[in-house]
């Protein structure tokens, strides 16, 4: 309980040297290539859901939109299993740190803004102005607009790391308490540790949903400028 609430956010170190970039690779093991023709059950229950996640959200991209798949779901493999892993004990969430989740979503969204500028000008430069606005209300608009879709990759980050947060901390405060209880009533701390085996199962949920959403919302910002 003398444990810092947030110690497990902290980025870990090997002999003074951060080891982040080891654990950002370390999801890639749970995704191994084979050569074999028949694949086993976990590399088949894999592979089917990748292409039932990629016909839903590529359903709606034309040709060109549908060339960044691979890196959809690339982004979305990523981020759920590291999400997945970081509910293991004295593990580290690199989802947790706003700076790499704004170093994943600035660079994408700005792929799809860049991408819509250069193919469909007129409609780009078109969402900053609604047709038939009154001119007073012109500039107002214009400045709103560039506001908000410049706030599009912060809500990306901000959304992500706020949840897998909030989730870790819930788990650690609930954990803490049910260790407290067990000397002082049995029945309480056998109440919270239901509460907390059900939390765990929700933050899974949590963990993949999160995951989707995040791709998600780079899909759809793919589909409004592609």
């Amino acid at each position: 309980m003398n444990e810092n609430l947030f110690s497990s956010f902290i980025t870990p170190t090997m002999m003074g040297l951060p080891i982040v970039v080891l654990v950002i690779m370390f999801p890639t093991i749970m995704f191994p290539s084979t050569n074999q023709l028949i694949c086993n059950r976990l590399l088949t229950i894999q592979q089917w859901l990748l292409r039932l996640t990629s016909k839903q959200m590529l359903s709606i991209h034309n040709n060109k939109g549908q060339t960044w798949a691979l890196m959809l779901m690339s982004l979305i493999m990523f981020i759920g299993t590291t999400n997945l892993l970081g509910l293991l004990p004295h593990s580290f969430t690199p989802t947790t740190q706003l700076s790499m989740n704004l170093g994943m979503a600035i660079p994408l969204w700005a792929g799809t803004v860049i991408l819509g500028f250069r193919h469909k000008t007129k409609a780009s430069l078109a969402h900053f102005l609604p047709q038939g606005t009154p001119l007073p209300l012109i500039p107002m608009l214009i400045i709103i607009e560039t506001i908000s879709l410049f706030i599009q990759p912060m809500a990306l980050a901000v959304r992500l790391t706020a949840n897998i947060t909030a989730g870790h901390l819930l788990i650690h405060l609930i954990g803490g308490a049910t260790l407290a209880l067990m000397n002082i009533n049995t029945t309480i701390a056998l109440i919270t540790f239901i509460i907390l085996l059900l939390l765990t199962i929700l933050e899974f949920a949590v963990a993949l949903i999160q995951a989707y959403v995040f791709t998600l919302l780079v899909s759809l910002y793919l589909h409004d400028n592609a």
